[in-house]
């Protein structure tokens, strides 16, 4: 597939989302700005899809400009770490993703266990994989300030916490040093805990998880004049068929070692990037710059550092015999 194709099939998408969004509302789900390093945190199907033993770090502070609310951080933090392990006689990989992700005096902590299968399809490699979730959701009611002091909702309500399991599906298709594109769905099953009660009422709330899907994709153009750089655009868009968000960004790399980039969250934020290889490590940082109704300070947006490492397996490497010539 050409350049064209892809960067079309690209810009189809992302201007269908946005011609039906209107104004893009929030997600459930974390954003994440470079959100191209972390496949397997948003689809099942990336385990194992490079042959490489890969672990990524990453701290995510949003809308630090929002400060702190009775001594607690109240904006969006979010950190995972994530693994892939490519395993040769399962024909796949097997994936690992650890979560924290807070807003306001809300907590999810959440474990992601994958499978995924691998096949050669083309020039590329097709993973089509599947998650089990299990995230433990905690909400401090007693710290919440109603605008009624007696509200009978909150009476009597402390720190509520839920387990919800539920489980996600995704497809990616790369070619090494070309493209990719992948789809996935989160929270299929959109896991719904029990009904947060106390002693005056019943509310019948519950903590529930919200089914969303992820299109992304990417591409790698070297410049014919000058080999040593490249071009990386990408794009993610999110949706839970209700709410839209969208994401386009396009970095330039020098020798495969430096990069530094811009990119457009669709009505919230410009985004900056940079980052660095060194040996097996990526080392990246990004920088929003907040443009939505929140009318936040210029250095009051949103920064996140990731950290990755990765190294090839010689899967092809089998057992060599040898035959001496005074025995053939």
């Amino acid at each position: 597939m050409k350049f064209r194709k892809v960067f079309r099939l690209i810009f189809s998408l992302i201007v269908v989302v946005f011609w039906q969004a209107g104004s893009v509302q929030g997600q459930q789900e974390p954003n994440f700005s470079q959100y191209m390093f972390y496949d397997l945190v948003q689809n099942p199907g990336a385990a194992g899809n490079t042959n490489a033993v890969c672990i990524t770090g990453a701290n995510r502070m949003q809308w630090t400009g929002f400060g702190k609310e009775d001594g607690a951080q109240v904006a969006p933090r979010t950190y995972f770490v994530a693994g892939s392990l490519p395993i040769r006689i399962l024909r796949g990989g097997v994936g690992l993703v650890i979560m924290q992700d807070a807003l306001g005096y809300e907590k999810t902590i959440g474990v992601k266990i994958g499978y995924a299968h691998q096949r050669n399809v083309g020039l590329g490699r097709l993973g089509i994989g599947t998650q089990v979730e299990f995230n433990n959701r905690s909400i401090d009611f007693s710290r919440l300030r109603p605008n009624e002091e007696l509200d009978p909702l909150l009476q009597g309500l402390a720190k509520e916490s839920d387990i919800l399991i539920d489980f996600s599906l995704g497809l990616l298709y790369r070619v090494p040093d070309s493209y990719y594109i992948g789809i996935s769905g989160l929270h299929l099953v959109q896991t719904k805990g029990k009904p947060i009660s106390n002693e005056s009422t019943n509310s019948g709330v519950k903590m529930k998880l919200d089914r969303t899907f992820f299109i992304t994709g990417g591409y790698e153009y070297t410049f014919r004049g000058n080999p040593d750089f490249e071009l990386l655009p990408s794009a993610i868009i999110e949706t839970n068929l209700s709410t839209y968000q969208a994401e386009v960004n396009a970095t330039v790399r020098y020798k495969e070692t430096v990069w530094l980039g811009a990119g457009y969250r669709w009505s919230e934020s410009v985004i900056l990037l940079l980052g660095l290889k060194f040996k097996d490590f990526l080392i990246g940082y990004s920088y929003d710059i907040n443009v939505s109704k929140l009318a936040l300070p210029v250095f009051g947006g949103s920064h996140e550092i990731m950290l990755n490492y990765c190294f090839k397996l010689e899967l092809d490497k089998g057992r060599k015999s040898y035959k001496n010539t005074r025995f053939l």
